[in-house]
């Protein structure tokens, strides 16, 4: 199967702002463009499954308005990472003592105190990817069990964020817990772009 892994248009909001959780909208012209490309390239009837925060949802009623065939619903677990009291304040306003603590620890440590872990992160992230990975093991299915299975392992549009796209690399390439801040994937997935995974089920 595949998974495509879309992220969401160029938020509005202040360049070097810490805005994981933080609910804004996105630009409205570029989320038109990026849902225009998207629907020329996407097979009929895939499922798109799309982050609750509105910059993210803007794109997907916009993709549903140019594709009506694609079935289109929210799943909490595709929010981007909680960075807890740091939300909404400049990147180089918080206290390096703080950002350190947390590179220090980057598995277990919350981000701004009282947000997520990245191992916590990732466990919420792969509660999603392991739905669509499971594969099939048992032999005698009824026909409804049957054709569940069949629409649980089918292709999937993710449209969500940077911090879940990476995340999403990571469980691909079969990691499932990263302990040091340089194991966290660099590549980037600019805003209104999109990126394939090919899953393999069994």
């Amino acid at each position: 199967m595949k998974l495509w892994l879309v992220r969401h248009a160029l938020p509005l909001v202040d360049a070097g702002l810490c805005y994981g959780r933080l609910d804004m909208a996105a630009d409205l012209a570029a989320t038109a463009e990026c849902a225009r490309q998207l629907a020329g390239v996407l097979p009929a009837d895939i499922r798109v499954i799309t982050s609750p925060l509105q910059r993210c949802e803007q794109l997907a009623h916009a993709l549903k308005a140019l594709r009506p065939d694609l079935a289109c619903k929210p799943d909490a677990r595709l929010a981007e990472m909680d960075f807890g009291c740091w939300e909404g304040r400049a990147w180089n306003a918080i206290d390096r003592a703080e950002l350190q603590a947390w590179t220090d620890d980057f598995a277990r440590c919350a981000a701004g105190q009282d947000g997520e872990s990245v191992t916590g992160f990732m466990s919420r992230v792969a509660s999603v990817f392991d739905e669509l990975t499971r594969g099939t093991r048992t032999p005698a299915l009824s026909r409804f069990e049957r054709e569940k299975e069949k629409d649980a392992q089918s292709d999937r549009v993710w449209i969500t964020h940077a911090g879940v796209i990476r995340a999403a690399q990571l469980l691909a390439r079969g990691i499932r817990r990263i302990e040091r801040a340089d194991q966290w994937p660099l590549e980037l997935t600019n805003y209104g772009q999109w990126q394939t995974l090919d899953l393999h089920n069994g």
